[in-house]
């Protein structure tokens, strides 16, 4: 199986939402950084696990911080 960053962003759905994978899990929809971060912390991840520009941590698919807007 091939490398993957622990924590996978998917790419926005049409109404922006993100679905988030931890180590292959499904963990929730995040539609915003702020989002993001609370599903990592819900999930039992800490602060030093979450830095988000890290891509040895975080692969942003679909371009990283990319959020649709109302």
């Amino acid at each position: 199986m091939a490398w993957q960053s622990p924590i996978v962003v998917h790419p926005p759905a049409a109404d922006g939402g993100r679905r988030v994978t931890v180590r292959g899990r499904e963990v929730g929809v995040a539609h915003s950084d702020h989002e993001l971060t609370e599903l990592l912390r819900h999930a039992g991840l800490g602060e030093a696990d979450m830095a988000l520009d890290d891509p040895h941590l975080v692969e942003w698919r679909g371009g990283p911080h990319v959020w649709k807007k109302s």
